[in-house]
């Protein structure tokens, strides 16, 4: 039987798990609520499928490239790279904070070899940044705006919706390097 997202097959012998218990439990968003409810709803189920595609991994596995067209593509390093996502567009582009030096002009993928450190590492991290971003979220209307990375100017509405495309394209990609990782396959 091929294990689903919450039965993941055992860590090999002297492999132990890489994952962290997520933070909250995932629950669907609701079919009927206010804008910003049903946002912030989508937007924590996909955060949280982050987790699910997660869970049980072990360290070599979280680590593994399998895509020969994309060598940077890792489950870490999509942990790494939606953790600076969040970071990016929340507290970069909405509150106009300093970027923190997720990459330079010499390294425009350094977010992407993040993904080599520790899975429970990259997680915690994602799990502090979204707080953060729940936070901000709090604080703002839906129309106050921010000034995107190539000079856009974008609500909080924009972002929101643009995290959730995000989050969710890249749950896709981790739905893939699950799959070929262990077998585990599911929602």
């Amino acid at each position: 039987m091929t294990p689903t997202a919450g039965e993941a097959r055992s860590a090999p012998a002297g492999s132990a798990a890489a994952t962290p218990a997520p933070p909250a439990p995932r629950s669907p968003a609701p079919t009927a609520a206010d804008e910003r409810t049903m946002l912030m709803s989508w937007l924590d189920w996909h955060r949280s499928t982050v987790w699910e595609k997660c869970a049980g991994l072990t360290a070599d596995l979280a680590r593994s490239t399998p895509l020969p067209t994309s060598p940077l593509m890792s489950v870490g390093g999509v942990v790494a790279h939606l953790r600076w996502v969040e970071a990016a567009w929340f507290e970069i582009c909405l509150l106009g904070r300093p970027d923190r030096g997720h990459y330079t002009a010499a390294d425009p993928d350094a977010e992407w070899r993040g993904g080599r450190r520790p899975l429970g590492e990259l997680l915690a991290e994602y799990a502090e940044q979204c707080e953060r971003s729940r936070e901000i979220t709090a604080r703002l209307g839906m129309d106050d705006s921010g000034r995107a990375l190539d000079g856009r100017t974008v609500t909080l509405r924009w972002v929101l919706v643009h995290m959730i495309e995000e989050t969710a394209r890249h749950n896709g990609h981790l739905d893939l390097l699950r799959e070929l990782a262990d077998g585990t396959t599911g929602e």
